[in-house]
């Protein structure tokens, strides 16, 4: 009889989704939700748990007949490498299979130093974090990193990013595969960071959109576990929204005028700060001057807060989400910056558009862009073609001491 094809109900990889997603826990909830034979479904579940892929555990107690053993997705079986490229800052961490991160290192470093020197630094901090925890570099199944700026997932490289001179078609992801021989994974900041908040809240939410406010304006959307990139990657690039009079002439990182991004970001609240004479090198410094009372930076965040509710509330009443989640240095003022985008939302919609909306802050914080990658190279790693073609190529190229070859990382991750 020939195998099955990839990813086809009859598959291994098909089997692991399931458990995966918690849609199946025991081999009876796969025979149930596939209708495949207990002869079937158990051979393939050999399979998957020789790959290290599933562990057995437990025992499901309180059905009748014979009790059946758990089955889970085995999160210890690897380890990711992630890492969150921001405007002014860069964090290099490990993640386990289920998200979490292990260790971490975070630090000031500027994106508009340019490719060579921002991921020759990240390589150096990976391999030093896998040395630090002991971590062998063959528990390594993939690497991933966000930028702030628009990315083509596709061939893993930023498209003509604003804040990050000399990154455009950069080979972000090639470089990265190269280095750790690993399949990769390059995405945009904002949907980073709306993946991992995701998923540290599901299986409740059903739609989700994420804004991050920091340095820069960005947004990110999750509609039923789905991602949404858009045509060319620019989605939720709200930040370049055009706003009227009186902030039409504010000059933006992008070379138009007017954006959104020009009048309420992070940055643009520094900058203000800094002509106005108060010391602000960075939008967390003005988050703090507004904390500690300042007047000037308490408007300047204030208002800030007003023209993004001005533009959310045309998104929240087009998209209608469940949750509307900010985060980035900004969310961190909530009695000014949250404050005046909840008040101006409510001003600026229908009630329908809000009745039952969750406005809230990050639950991740810093954390999140990196927990947000490291779910998106599992997804990509553990996809049901993605597995089944790994399972087929390490059967039919066993090396001659036993061990099985590792794919290509292109190959591995397809």
């Amino acid at each position: 009889m020939s195998a099955p094809n990839a990813g086809s109900p009859l598959a291994a990889g098909y089997l692991l989704e399931l458990i995966r997603g918690s849609r199946a826990r025991t081999r009876r909830e796969l025979q149930e939700l596939t209708g495949l034979s207990r002869s079937t479904i158990a051979s393939r579940i050999d399979q998957l748990v020789e790959a290290g892929y599933v562990h057995e555990s437990g025992v499901e107690h309180g059905r009748r007949g014979r009790p059946s053993t758990t089955l889970a997705f085995d999160e210890n079986h690897g380890v990711i490498l992630a890492a969150d490229l921001g405007a002014t800052h860069a964090r290099a961490a490990i993640c386990d299979l289920g998200g979490r991160v292990l260790t971490d290192h975070a630090q000031n470093l500027k994106i508009s130093k340019g490719p060579d020197r921002v991921i020759g630094w990240l390589e150096n901090r990976w391999k030093q974090l896998l040395d630090t925890a002991g971590l062998k570099g063959s528990r390594v199944l993939g690497v991933g990193a966000s930028v702030p700026g628009p990315v083509d997932v596709a061939t893993g490289r930023p498209v003509q990013p604003p804040i990050m001179p000399g990154w455009h078609d950069y080979p972000v992801r090639e470089r990265l595969e190269q280095a750790f021989n690993v399949p990769g994974l390059i995405e945009n900041d904002a949907n980073a960071m709306a993946f991992g908040e995701y998923h540290s809240r599901r299986p409740t939410c059903s739609s989700m959109l994420f804004i991050k406010a920091a340095t820069g304006i960005g947004a990110g959307m999750v509609i039923d576990g789905h991602l949404l990139r858009g045509l060319h990657g620019g989605s939720g690039d709200i930040g370049h929204v055009r706003l009227p009079e009186p902030h039409a002439e504010a000059l933006c990182a992008c070379g138009a005028r007017g954006c959104l991004a020009a009048s309420a970001s992070g940055g643009a609240i520094a900058r203000e700060l800094r002509e106005a004479g108060r010391r602000a090198p960075t939008s967390r410094a003005a988050v703090r001057l507004a904390q500690s009372g300042d007047p000037y930076a308490v408007s300047c965040v204030r208002e800030a807060g007003l023209l993004l509710g001005d533009v959310l509330a045309t998104a929240v009443s087009l998209v209608n989400p469940q949750i509307l989640m900010i985060g980035g240095d900004l969310a961190q003022a909530q009695e000014h910056f949250m404050v005046a985008v909840r008040e101006r939302l409510y001003q600026r919609t229908q009630s329908l558009a809000t009745r039952d909306l969750q406005i809230l802050t990050s639950s991740l914080g810093d954390e999140a862009g990196v927990v947000g990658i490291a779910h998106l190279v599992v997804e990509q790693l553990f996809d049901a073609d993605a597995v089944d073609n790994r399972l087929s190529s390490e059967r039919s190229s066993p090396r001659p001491d036993g061990i099985m070859q590792r794919p290509h990382p292109r190959e591995q991750s397809r």
